[in-house]
């Protein structure tokens, strides 16, 4: 076996951040080309028309396949360290990260033949199942706290039934199989995650910076918010839109009380640390804009359309991806957890595309601009962290 797949297959992040970056990179590429003639007024020279509905392949793509590797490659590394386990071994993550992948570059050949699409989500749940029963396992056998662990673990599941909705939809299911796969893949999964995984290190990670710093106890706010995202999924789905914000309104003040006790602002004497603040800031944010939207739509008015979805899975989902899998990739490459200017400026570039989208929503024109600045600051992110996915660590150490 060559020894760089071996190095690849070494440790649970390197194979699933580097998926990730390829999915992410190719996926919102053929986004950006669909985007430029119907917002643009241009056209690339090339055509891309995915076989089902647009919203239903921009969430499907980016929820299940981009942020599930990286959600994946982040868990099977800490999640064994949260419970005071051993690392996860390679006959989990292996078979999860051969499953997982080759389901998804299934899927994407999919796009031009419609007939391979549930066959290749099929096969990327048969790895997404492999990584989540693994953490039930963790959370079964853990001794101590279990609850990030318990969260995790059920949003996971939801989003395993998410990419199985999504599979049926994909083979001919019934059209309201859609909105399903939204409200999974956004609502009950994606952000349910990056919520608890922030709720579970910034704590930790603050107090190496922040002088004096003591964690607040604040499960009760993880609960809320975690309630907060999935009773919005609920109510949206069930076309109660104007009432969301009997939700959205304590998840968002929940949100920035953990800002506000967490000291954002002296978190920028570390880029690194800063990031994922600024991140877990947007999730606030995002809550606070979703509520304003359903009072909106309660009082008559039209309400702000998609922007608060874009806080939250660009500002939010998005920013934490960045501050996450590069901590992530420093650590476990035995080079010291820095932000350099690269991770700074793609992460700021990351806010430029988040603002940008949000503008969209009243400048339509916007949207191609937004994700061609999204494209790039991934780009160049990807291009600075990648090849330590294929090179042994500096230090010497395994994994």
């Amino acid at each position: 076996m060559p020894m760089t797949w071996l190095i690849l297959c070494a440790a649970p992040h390197r194979g699933m951040f580097a998926a990730g970056m390829a999915q992410g990179l190719l996926i919102m590429a053929l986004w950006l080309v669909d985007l430029l003639p119907r917002y643009g007024g241009v056209s690339p020279g090339l055509t891309f028309a995915p076989p089902l509905p647009p919203a239903w392949f921009h969430v499907g793509w980016l929820a299940y396949g981009m942020f599930a590797f990286f959600i994946f490659g982040f868990i099977l590394t800490a999640g064994p360290r949260w419970q005071r386990q051993p690392d996860t071994q390679p006959r989990v993550f292996r078979p999860a990260l051969m499953l997982m992948a080759g389901g998804w570059l299934i899927a994407d050949l999919g796009l031009r033949l419609p007939a391979l699409l549930p066959l290749g989500l099929l096969v990327a749940a048969g790895g997404w199942s492999v990584a989540a029963l693994f953490l039930w396992e963790l959370f079964r056998r853990s001794p101590g706290d279990r609850m990030h662990m318990g969260c995790m673990a059920t949003a996971q599941t939801a989003g395993l039934l998410g990419l199985l909705a999504f599979a049926a939809l994909t083979a001919g299911g019934p059209a309201e199989l859609g909105p399903l796969v939204i409200t999974f893949g956004l609502w009950f999964y994606l952000l349910p995650v990056f919520l608890i995984v922030l709720h579970r290190m910034l704590p930790f990670f603050s107090q190496v910076v922040i002088p004096s710093f003591r964690p607040p106890r604040s499960d009760w706010a993880l609960y809320l918010m975690l309630g907060g995202s999935m009773l919005h999924g609920l109510l949206a789905w069930l076309d109660l839109s104007a009432w969301t914000w009997l939700v959205d309104l304590p998840a968002a003040c929940a949100a920035f009380r953990l800002t506000w006790l967490w000291r954002l602002r002296e978190s920028f004497a570390a880029r690194i640390l800063a990031v994922l603040h600024v991140a877990f800031a947007w999730a606030g944010a995002g809550f606070a804009l979703l509520g304003l939207h359903s009072l909106m739509l309660l009082g008559g008015l039209p309400g702000l359309t998609l922007a608060p979805v874009h806080a939250m899975t660009v500002g939010f989902a998005s920013s934490a991806l960045i501050g996450m899998a590069s901590r992530v990739t420093l650590g476990h490459a035995g080079k010291p957890i820095v932000g350099d200017a690269v991770m700074w400026a793609c992460f700021w570039a990351m806010q430029a595309a988040a603002v940008l989208r949000l503008a969209a929503e009243w400048r339509p024109a916007l949207n191609p601009i937004a994700a061609l600045v999204w494209w790039l600051a991934f780009a160049v992110w990807a291009w600075r962290y990648a090849p330590a996915y294929w090179r042994a660590r500096e230090d010497g150490l395994p994994g």
